[in-house]
């Protein structure tokens, strides 16, 4: 690819450094709940959005934002996530009332989607193909590095400086990244194709209102609105299929999925992010609704799963380029299945914390088996101009999953207690004791089970994506890589201008 170590390094140090400033921000807010709803005299029902909000903007512009950094650039956006997310940031740190952070945070996730649909396409760019497997495993551990620091620095900071400093953490880290991705991570071309907006803003709506119609449904239970939601949700997807394929240039080019590579790997994020979050939502809940753990403490229990995973991350995506991704990911899968089972078989209103400690080392292991492997599947996979489709596309189905398993998560905690109860033992202000308590360890177990089919489905996608071979740098070499932009694309890149 011509790009030189050190250039290489320091472009991944950039998309780290991005990875990371989003992690933070996915564990910092959790134990700011009671302090922002105090400061902002606001409830847990309210509040609850400062992080749903997030969940949603990501989940419907991840796919836009991918391709959009296919056509003007994936450096250029990569970049303006950046500045999106630290002045967004800094809004969200002097914001007055719930409401306005609330929609301060909606901008720092479309700042957040820019970074995420484009960073692994920038990390596809720089790499050869027998190499990006390691790259994704830096990223993964700067992902669990940076849920950690959230624990840790989210704690620290909401109980002796103020929880507003947890967002403005974001601005001098956002400010030196930004310099150095506008200094290293430059775009020399950019494509002639033009923005499929009736694709995108099909999309966008499908996602939103299907998103918003789970969540809904989480929170209060099935009502008239959140099955009209879903409803109209499933029609704009299915008018979103039928525009792409009458699209030349799509934002999302179904022939990527013909690939069974791809397709699987896709698959087993999405299946594997269904199962595999709600259990860390049910065991904070478990920990402080039951146990009576602050939301530090209960957080601090799940510590050496993220170090575990963290640690480990850049050494199976070795192993993963090596191996490729099957073997790797689909064993990681089926850690992550024992670690649920184990959870099951032990956990009860009074065992010992230290065998949650010893699930969360199972689960981090596979956990740091499955993501570099399996994205670096994703990307290993398909053709340089729909890198950033492709990017966004696996944002998209990871997303999903995250809020898919978030809604199990809440419902089955509804089954044992109030749904109000349940956000606010989410949120560290209430406990359950007692008979409810049993009957929430109950529900929780029940939950387990819920997830762990879903794990075992994304085992059998990630087994059923078939073998790999990267030992050869050449993308053009490998059979079964996705062909290149269909019905005019090609003509379009030889026609702009850098």
């Amino acid at each position: 690819m011509g790009i030189s170590m050190s250039r290489e390094n320091t472009i991944l140090a950039v998309v780290v450094i991005g990875t990371l400033m989003a992690s933070i921000d996915s564990t910092i807010v959790l134990l700011a709940f009671p302090a922002m709803t105090a400061a902002l005299h606001s409830t847990i029902s309210t509040i609850i959005w400062v992080i749903l909000i997030y969940m949603i903007v990501v989940a419907v512009f991840s796919t836009q934002f991918g391709r959009i950094g296919d056509i003007f650039g994936r450096g250029r956006m990569f970049n303006l996530g950046f500045a999106i997310f630290t002045i967004s940031s800094f809004l969200c740190g002097i914001a007055p009332t719930d409401i306005t952070l609330i929609i301060s945070r909606a901008f720092q996730a479309l700042g957040g989607a820019l970074l995420a649909s484009n960073s692994s396409a920038i990390i596809a760019d720089t790499f050869e193909r027998h190499k990006i497997g390691k790259a994704y495993g830096y990223t993964g551990l700067s992902w669990n590095i940076g849920a950690l620091l959230g624990i840790l620095l989210g704690g620290f900071i909401t109980t002796f400086i103020g929880y507003r400093y947890i967002f403005f953490i974001n601005v001098p880290i956002g400010i030196v990244a930004l310099a150095l991705g506008l200094k290293y991570i430059t775009d020399n071309k950019r494509s002639a194709d033009k923005v499929d907006l009736p694709g995108m803003v099909t999309i966008g709506v499908a996602v939103a209102l299907i998103a918003y119609a789970g969540i809904n449904y989480s929170s209060v239970g099935v009502t008239s609105l959140n099955v009209a939601l879903l409803i109209i949700g499933i029609a704009f997807a299915i008018a979103f299929v039928l525009i792409e394929k009458h699209v030349k240039m799509p934002t999302i080019n179904f022939d990527m999925f013909k690939n069974k590579v791809f397709r699987n790997s896709l698959f087993a994020s999405l299946f594997q992010g269904l199962g595999f979050l709600g259990v860390t939502f049910l065991l904070i809940m478990y920990l402080q609704g039951v146990r009576g753990y602050s939301p530090l403490d209960a957080s601090l229990v799940l510590f050496p799963g993220y170090v575990v995973s963290g640690v480990l991350s850049p050494r199976m995506g070795r192993y993963s380029d090596r191996l490729g991704a099957r073997p790797i990911a689909t064993a990681g899968i089926a850690l992550m299945v024992a670690g649920v089972i184990f959870y099951i078989l032990v956990l009860g209103v009074s065992s010992p914390i230290y065998l949650i400690v010893i699930g969360t080392i199972i689960t981090g292991f596979g956990g740091a088996m499955f993501w570099p492997a399996n994205n670096s599947a994703v990307m290993a996979n398909v053709s340089g101009e729909l890198r950033g489709s492709a990017s966004g596309t696996l944002r998209l189905f990871s997303s999903l999953g995250l809020i898919g398993s978030f809604i199990i998560a809440f419902v089955a905690a509804a089954s044992a207690v109030p749904r109000y109860l349940a956000f606010e033992i989410f949120a560290g202000t209430s406990k359950v004791i007692g008979g409810i308590g049993k009957g929430f360890v109950a529900g929780m177990h029940f939950a387990f089970i819920a997830l762990m089919a879903m794990l075992i489905i994304a085992g059998i996608f990630s087994y059923a994506r078939g073998k790999e071979n990267r030992s050869d740098g050449s993308m053009q070499n490998y059979k079964g890589s996705i062909p290149k932009q269909k019905a005019g694309a090609g003509k379009a890149k030889k026609t702009k201008k850098g």
